[in-house]
Order: structure tokens, then sequence, then C-alpha cells
């Protein structure tokens, strides 16, 4: 019999984890729940589920600085609920780590359809072939970096731009897509968050001279060429 996805649910209000919950578990997934973030480090504690559903308001800690710590216990994919609903929260949700962000209230139907998504996206990336680009060497598998032989740091929201592009290398890649499809916003978006990204990218890539990363104007970006 096939394992039944785990996913942790992190909500203080009880009416909507029970409807998650029921929503959930009637497709088939195994459903825990935390009513805080003390609860729920608890059952972080020595394993990770496959999925995390999270709320930003907590009654004991921030959800934005729960889902940075997350990060830090490993790789698992979040999908931020919140009743906030302007673009700076959204963004400001997926900076923390989230890999998604739905706003309150929500259709049951969508949930489901978010979850089943980031479940497929994550277990495309754990699959997926090692990417070279030159001396550029990104193993989606392991989320590791490597530029010449030596690893570089990247935070989460770095490494999946990067990957990005080298899945599309020397390919003009324009500014709403890498904000609709690595941050997952509506587009076109007044932000500077990818603008931020790509400056941080370029010192972690010693690419001062923006050969590697080349700014297309008016248009968008290219890696390698």
């Amino acid at each position: 019999m096939e394992e039944k996805h785990r996913i942790l649910v992190i909500d203080d209000e009880e009416s909507i984890v029970d409807s998650i919950s029921f929503a959930l578990e009637r497709e088939g997934y195994q459903v825990d729940c935390a009513a805080n973030a003390a609860e729920a480090l608890k059952l972080l504690d020595g394993s990770l589920p496959d999925m995390i559903l999270l709320d930003v308001m907590l009654p004991d800690r921030s959800g934005l600085d729960l889902c940075t710590f997350i990060r830090f216990l490993g790789e698992v994919p979040i999908l931020m609920l919140s009743a906030r609903d302007s673009l700076e929260d959204k963004v400001q949700g997926l900076e923390a780590g989230a890999d998604d962000y739905l706003v309150k209230p929500f259709k049951f139907k969508e949930l489901l359809a978010r979850v089943k998504a980031l479940m497929r996206r994550w277990k495309k990336s754990e699959g997926a072939s090692t990417l070279q680009l030159g001396d550029l060497k990104l193993e989606p598998a392991r989320r590791t970096f490597f530029q010449a032989g030596e690893a570089v740091d990247l935070t989460l929201r770095e490494f999946e731009l990067l990957e990005y592009f080298m899945r599309r290398p020397r390919r003009v890649v324009t500014r709403d897509e890498l904000l609709n499809r690595v941050w997952h916003l509506p587009t076109p978006a007044e932000t500077n968050v990818l603008e931020v990204h790509i400056s941080s990218l370029r010192h972690k890539l010693r690419d001062g001279d923006k050969k590697l990363i080349r700014t297309v104007r008016g248009v968008g970006y290219s890696l390698g060429g």
C-alpha cells in the first residue's frame, strides 16, 4: 500500500483547521495539527512532514518568523495561509520561505489544487538531474550549487531563481515571467524583490561585470548569453 503523504496544519482557528483536515483526509492525506508555534516545533522535532500549511497570524509567534526557522530545519514545501491580501504581504510571506501564498477565505477546491501542485513541483525537483552551464553546477535533488567546484551558499529563493535560469540557458526571461514562476506573484507587480535577488546572485557568483547574468533592458534577464 502506498504510504500517505503527511501534512502539518499550523493554525489557531479551530473551525478552519477542522475543515482543512477533513478536506485533506478525504483526499488521502495524513494530517497533523498545531494551534501555535510551540506545538508545531514539538511535532517538527525529529522529522519533517511532506508539506506544511502555515497561518501568518499565530498566538505565540509570527508565522513569518516560524516559516524562516522551518527553512533551517530542512526542505519541505510550505503553503502560507493568511487573511492579508496585499502584494506586500504576499511578498513578505514568500520572502520568509513560503512556496505559495493563499488568501483567506478560500475555496477548499483551490486549497487542494495548490497542495497537489506543490507536491508535484517538489517531487519533480527531487528527481531532477544535475544542471550544468559552464563552471556552474546545480543539483536540484540535493539543493546544492557549485561554481568552479566550490560550494556557494544560496537562499531558497536565490536557488529557485538560479534553477529557473539554468533550465533556460541563454534565453531572455522577462521580469513578469520570473515574478510569476519563481515568486508566484500576479503580474505586472510593482516590487523590487526580483532586482534585489538578481543583485545578490551576481555578488555570490562573482559576476561583477554582469556578463553571467545579463540585463536585457526593457525585457528581462539572460543567464550565460
